[in-house]
């Protein structure tokens, strides 16, 4: 487990940061942009939680979407330290994403979009409070997905990274449209 002791530690003060392994970069490296917009997606769905814990009628829906999305903040943490860490940096036992992680977003997407309506539009971003900030964090995951994508054209990535991202995003849309319908919120078409 990681132990924090001390919150600040003033070596940052110079604008640099360590990796996981020690080795010092920039704040503004594309390695730290890539983690800190994970870092960003998992405080948004921080948000989602707690706007779905206090506005959620439904409690079933309530409390998959709960234990859904909880899960995914786990994963976050662990695509944080797979990208905190490069390649050749990493150990045996470290905490990472592998397939069977963007399997289980496949399934719980597939689950959730067999309740829905096929669309025949693009719809707006809302969906009430709760849709409306998963369709937030769907954003967010795409701006990290395009952070991943920039660093794996300079250096390698883990795959698998890459592949989460991907499905998490899709998953976000599918499950702000879900939790819409499970609130009776409306979808509202974009009419070109």
């Amino acid at each position: 487990m990681v132990r924090l002791t001390r919150i600040y530690t003033r070596t940052g003060d110079d604008g640099t940061t360590a990796l996981v392994g020690g080795e010092r970069v920039p704040k503004d490296d594309l390695r730290i942009e890539a983690y800190g917009t994970v870092d960003e997606l998992n405080a948004t769905l921080g948000m989602v939680l707690e706007r779905n814990r206090a506005t959620a009628q439904d409690a079933k829906a309530r409390d998959h979407l709960d234990a859904l999305l909880t899960q995914v903040q786990q994963d976050l943490f662990n695509l944080g330290s797979s990208l905190a860490t490069r390649l050749e940096s990493r150990w045996p036992g470290q905490p990472t994403i592998g397939a069977a992680d963007v399997t289980r977003l496949e399934e719980a997407l597939d689950e959730m979009n067999a309740e829905l309506p096929k669309l025949k539009s693009f719809i707006l971003p809302g969906g009430g409070p709760v849709g409306a900030t998963l369709h937030l964090a769907r954003t967010v995951c795409r701006r990290a997905e395009r952070c991943v994508v920039r660093l794996g054209a300079q250096e390698a990535v883990d795959p698998a990274d890459l592949r989460y991202l991907n499905r998490l995003s899709d998953l976000l849309f599918v499950a702000g449209r879900w939790v819409a319908r499970r609130h009776g919120e409306p979808e509202v078409l974009w009419m070109p």
